[in-house]
């Protein structure tokens, strides 16, 4: 909703105004309804606020409690309002004006630094307690908003985003070579296994769960929330999971459609995008409020190679959705002329940092885009369904019933999930057998895999010590979980919070681009709770997988996309199709990417050099999944941030 900025002095030197001003200043990049400022003598706050919610226009932020003497900047959308209204006995006719920063306040009054683990919603902030002399500040619990700082043993600063930091005189814009380190030696969209560094010394972060107190010059980082798969949820039937799932994760999706503007949603033609659609538009046709859906599509020139059960063009199953659930004004994006390639510039000047997620790069923020053009306020999507409420993966479930010698039900699942996906039920046996009992692949392995090679220098990462710091979080060379199985990772999903950084901070800064609020009913903490509680057979039964939400879809999402169990989206699968008129000028500055010596530091010039040979054959469409393109262009990204220091 705003981008927040601060500064404070540890010692009695009085501010530097225009420090401040370099803060503000730098942020006008981004869209405004608002900038406001607060300071005392060794306290500045600012912000730079996009109205979102009824409550926010207009809204006084930072706000000033003359009564208890304190200050807040905040970045929040607050959704458990009802629930803290009860909490705090906030009077009836108190409550609907009330902002959400005024509602945080009262939270820190009531329940001082343990205050972040009662707020639901999507919130960084910082509060200035004069009486106490102490600053106080918090990330939700997956850093769904972004909040960077610079400490010096004279000033403490911070902001949403990092360039205003970089503008102060006595902030360094200096390489973190550990945090490249991790960047390029992880696996996956994971940015850094240690989520308080940034690409800059100079920089750190909040980390996502994490509050932050400076009191008698100490700073104190310390994590307030931890999810983890405790007690199940013990229930009579599948209907009764069903209702207090829906129950659940209704009022997630109705308390983030709370917007003075237009309500949008990102929809493919899979189960998590539909649910939070089919939800959404439950609450929205009360109001007689329609629902705009953005949805990505190839371009028409463009031929799908990709195997029959992966859909590059997922228009069948996105109008049947629309077609049933109603109440939707649908758009069909293809981005024409857009590509990865070309998109490299301005999407390191969004995220500040290098990318992993080039192929989707240009209709992520060409959403985002369309949106802003059809003065939609908050953005809706289903990214973190998979963990959450479409969860359930049917071999390693079935795995679990070998090893406890469930043969009989195991014998029923699989002549249900044959019948739902096609194949052989001793082909499945197979496969599962390998999962429930890994010594097999180790006494009879069919074969290793192709890897994908690494983007680290192996000298560079001998010299940081990069593979001492994965033991730490239980991760080889390979960059991820050892000897990993996916039930451990759905566990490792949620209690190590690095996995949560890059996504979020891909979020926060599209959205403050374009001047709307992206937000995501699965990744609610009341939903996760939720799902982390059931037990395994609510997530796959009766042959299916990812039986909650098929369950608590019915009547919600046609039986053509909710019961399809055969054919999957592939977004992205276009980005080299679209990069064939650039590709001259990508291999060129390969090329030059190949000799330069400052980048080969860093980066693992040998293997450049021989995907470079394999590009140089040729390219089309079909190779969209060659390991060698997409490590190219990985490499190609991370140099281009590079020259920022040469």
């Amino acid at each position: 909703m705003s981008a927040i900025a601060g500064m404070y002095h540890f010692n009695e030197e009085t501010l530097n105004l225009q420090h401040c001003h370099n803060l503000m200043t730098a942020l006008q990049k981004y869209p405004a309804d608002s900038v406001q400022i607060w300071h005392s003598e060794k306290i500045f706050l600012g912000c730079h606020a996009q109205w979102i919610t009824p409550e926010s226009v207009g809204e006084q932020n930072p706000f000033y409690d003359f009564e208890r003497s304190c200050a807040i900047a905040a970045d929040a959308i607050i959704d458990n309002r009802e629930e803290l209204f009860q909490r705090l006995q906030v009077k009836p006719f108190n409550q609907k004006g009330m902002t959400d920063s005024e509602l945080i306040l009262l939270s820190y009054y009531k329940w001082g630094e343990e205050a972040p683990k009662f707020l639901v919603g999507d919130f960084a902030f910082v509060i200035w307690d004069e009486k106490e002399q102490k600053l106080f500040g918090a990330r939700d619990f997956s850093g769904s908003r972004t909040l960077y700082y610079h400490q010096n043993l004279q000033k403490f600063a911070f902001c949403t985003t990092m360039d205003p930091l970089l503008s102060l005189p006595f902030v360094e814009r200096k390489l973190n070579e550990r945090w490249l380190a991790e960047y390029l030696a992880v696996s996956g969209m994971i940015d850094a296994v240690d989520s308080s560094i940034t690409p800059y010394t100079s920089i750190n972060q909040i980390p996502p769960s994490h509050s932050i107190t400076i009191e008698n010059n100490r700073i104190i980082l310390k994590r307030y929330s931890y999810l983890s798969q405790g007690d199940k949820l013990k229930l009579k039937s599948t209907e009764e999971y069903i209702e207090a799932f829906q129950s659940v994760f209704q009022e997630a999706v109705t308390s983030r459609l709370r917007t003075h503007r237009k309500v949008g949603a990102q929809l493919s033609g899979g189960l998590d995008s539909g649910a939070v659609v089919g939800f959404a538009v439950n609450k929205l046709q009360r109001e007689s409020n329609p629902l705009h859906t953005y949805s990505y599509i190839p371009p028409e020139d463009f031929k799908d190679f990709t195997p029959k059960y992966l859909l590059a063009d997922e228009r069948p199953f996105i109008k049947s959705t629309v077609g049933h659930v109603g109440g939707i004004i649908d758009h069909y994006c293809d981005f024409k002329g857009k590509d990865s390639y070309s998109e490299i510039e301005d999407f390191l000047d969004i995220m500040e940092m290098p990318y992993k997620f080039f192929e989707n790069s240009f209709w992520l923020k060409g959403m985002f885009e369309k949106a802003r053009e059809d003065d939609i306020g908050v953005l809706l999507n289903g990214d973190r369904g998979n963990f959450s409420i479409s969860w359930g993966f049917p071999l390693e479930y079935y795995s679990l019933l070998l090893k406890r010698l469930k043969w009989v039900r195991l014998y029923q699942e699989l002549e249900q999930y044959r019948r739902n996906v096609g194949g052989s039920r001793l082909r499945k046996v197979k496969a599962i057998a390998r999962i429930g009992f890994p010594i097999i692949d180790r006494l009879f392995p069919e074969g290793a895999s192709y890897k994908i090679p690494t983007l680290i220098n192996s000298g560079f990462a001998e010299r940081s010590g990069v593979y001492d710091k994965f033991k730490e979080f239980g991760m080889d060379q390979t960059g991820w979980y050892s000897n990993s199985d996916i039930f451990n990772e759905r566990k490792k999903h949620f209690e190590d919070i690095f996995q949560w950084n890059a996504g979020n901070t891909l979020s926060t800064k599209l959205s403050l681009r374009y001047k709307l609020w992206k937000r995501d009913p699965t990744n609610d903490i009341r939903v996760i709770r939720f799902c982390l509680s059931l037990p395994e057979s609510q997530y796959v039964q009766k042959g299916m997988d990812r039986a909650l939400i098929r369950n608590a879809t019915v009547n919600v999402l046609p039986d053509k996309v909710r019961l399809n169990q055969r054919f999957r989206g592939v977004q992205g699968a276009d980005w080299v199709h679209r990069m064939i008129p650039k590709w001259g000028e990508f291999i060129k500055e390969i090329e030059e990417l190949s000799t330069d010596d400052k980048a080969l530091e860093f980066l693992d010039g040998q293997a450049i050099k021989n995907a470079l040979v394999t590009v140089k054959k040729g390219t089309g469409p079909e190779l969209a999944t060659n390991p060698d393109h997409k490590f190219l262009m990985r490499s190609l990204i991370v140099s281009r941030f590079l020259k920022q220091f040469n």
